[in-house]
């Protein structure tokens, strides 16, 4: 790849290094689990540049977790069977310990509130479902986490690729019927 000419394209070309390593790191670890050094050094550049791009972690989390906002159907269906298979799989141990103490720990309950408010209204913000359908959504994916891996719920415990397929994906990103 060619590098960017002007100091504007060096620096757009830098935020968009740091934010896809922002991306790579919340996805991998968590929000609470991404230290600002370890996006920095995935994206090659000094820590206070990252805080320099983007203000604070938070901020930069509230960027990386967006879906863009002319997204069609299918860019939502993809981010939907993407989340789903990170909840189906194994839960990070700080994703663990989040979904377990939040209906004991009130600063864990708001953190998980926060977190599924944000992904509620992403998924309204990106056009194609009503903030109640992306509410209903983004609960029935922290049900089947809970279902899953804490409840180790029968029918859950050992899906199939084939089923996901067939059955999962479908229910979770079917549209509702239009009035």
């Amino acid at each position: 790849m060619d590098e960017p000419k002007t100091r504007a394209a060096r620096r757009a070309a830098t935020a968009q290094r740091i934010l896809e390593a922002a991306q790579a790191e919340f996805g991998e670890h968590g929000r609470d689990g991404t230290t600002v050094r370890a996006i920095a050094q995935r994206a090659k550049v000094d820590p206070s540049l990252v805080l320099q791009h983007y203000g604070s972690k938070n901020d930069l989390f509230a960027l990386a977790i967006q879906m863009p906002r002319e997204s069609s159907e299918d860019t939502v269906a993809d981010h939907l069977s993407e989340v789903l298979d990170l909840r189906l799989g194994g839960l990070p141990p700080e994703t663990r310990a989040l979904v377990r103490s939040m209906l004991t720990a009130p600063e864990a309950a708001r953190v998980m509130r926060d977190f599924l408010d944000e992904r509620v209204a992403n998924l309204a913000r990106a056009g194609h479902q009503s903030e109640l359908e992306a509410a209903l959504t983004v609960s029935s994916i922290l049900g089947l986490t809970i279902a899953r891996h804490f409840l180790e719920l029968e029918a859950l415990k050992e899906i199939s690729e084939d089923q996901l397929e067939e059955t999962v994906r479908p229910w979770l990103t079917r549209r509702p019927p239009t009035p």
